[in-house]
Order: C-alpha cells, then sequence, then structure tokens
C-alpha cells in the first residue's frame, strides 16, 4: 500500500508541468509560458537538465520545436513532445522569437584550456562559432551537463538532427573525458553572436 501511494505521488510530480503548462495556455497565458516552468521565462534556466533558451536563434528553436512534434526528435521523459502539443502552429514562430531576443545567459565561472584545445583540433567552431549559422544553436554560455549530455547523444546514435553524419562523424574521434573537457570550455564563454 505505501509502495503504491509513493508511485503515485511519484508520478503526479513528474506529470505536474505537464498539466500546468496546458492549463496556462488555456487560462490564456502567452504561449512562451508553458515553456518557463523547465527553461526559465527569460530562457535562462538554472537547472542544468534543461538547456539555456535564450539568445538562442529562432530559425534553430523553430526547428526543434518541429522535431519534437513530428517526432524527429525526443528527450528522455518525452515532456517536450507532449508540451509542444499544446501549441498552436502559429505559436510556434512567436515561442521561438521570444527566446532569441532574451538576454544571453551569463557564461560559467571556469573554463576548460584542454576543451579549448579539443574543440579546435576536431573543427567544431567550423560550425559552432559566434557566427554561425541561424539554423545551428549557439553553444556558448550553456549548461555544460546539458552539452556533455547531447554530444554524447549525438555520437552514440541518440538524437536526431545530424542529417549529413558531421556531428557524429566529429564526435565518435572523442572519449568521454574529452566530451566533458569540451562542454566545460563552451559553458565559460560568452556569447558575442549578433542579434
Amino acid at each position: 500500500m505505501a509502495y503504491t501511494t509513493i508511485r503515485c505521488a511519484a508520478i503526479a510530480i513528474v506529470l505536474w508541468p505537464l498539466s500546468a503548462a496546458a492549463g496556462m495556455l488555456e487560462d490564456g497565458a502567452e504561449s512562451y509560458e508553458a515553456c518557463a516552468l523547465c527553461h526559465g521565462l527569460f530562457g535562462n534556466t538554472v537547472r542544468d537538465k534543461f538547456p539555456k533558451l535564450a539568445g538562442q536563434p529562432s530559425e534553430y528553436l523553430e526547428a526543434q520545436i518541429r522535431d519534437f512534434l513530428s517526432g524527429a526528435r525526443s528527450n528522455d521523459g518525452g515532456q517536450m513532445a507532449a508540451i509542444v502539443t499544446e501549441l498552436e502552429f502559429e505559436d510556434i514562430a512567436v515561442v521561438a522569437q521570444w527566446f532569441s531576443v532574451q538576454d544571453d545567459p551569463t557564461p560559467a565561472a571556469q573554463s576548460d584550456v584542454a576543451g579549448e584545445k579539443v574543440f579546435n583540433s576536431v573543427g567544431c567552431g567550423d560550425c559552432h562559432s559566434d557566427s554561425s549559422s541561424d539554423d545551428l544553436p549557439r553553444l556558448h554560455a550553456q549548461h555544460a551537463s546539458y552539452l556533455a549530455k547531447q554530444m554524447r547523444d549525438f555520437r552514440d546514435g541518440g538524437r536526431a538532427g545530424d542529417s549529413d553524419g558531421q556531428m557524429q562523424k566529429q564526435l565518435l574521434m572523442l572519449s568521454d573525458a574529452q566530451i566533458i573537457s569540451v562542454a566545460n570550455y563552451l559553458a565559460a564563454q560568452p556569447r558575442r553572436a549578433v542579434k
């Protein structure tokens, strides 16, 4: 009996943000407000499980939302797939635009010199620089643990969005320790992208 009660309470805690987000939209809140439960209202979450959306290119954010909607991309618990179904088609651009114009996040305090060397040696900066294309994410000042997980997922084939296989090809050259080092380096770099 006690196990069932604990299990039900745990399920309710996990599902609460999803139902709360849906309720917010039904109550007339702005579409981007549903994202605030995990990403923060201004896209600058302190929770390192969730990416910082502030200052990301709107084109990139729209593409990710569409990928979650279509099932081309998923996350560990399926929360994003559930949340984005609450958005109307016209809300996608509104959400992406809102987060794209927010102030860039503050970088982490400590960098990783070894990570910078690895980042440059495998050519990550060719695509992921401050002046990279608007359909690519800005990696500077992102949570290190989030970046490391995404890099491992790309490397190990667990994340979609690498249509030409370039991400996996580059990341296959890196060990887990090197990935962590690169992530720590990127997290400590300020963004200088022009909005």
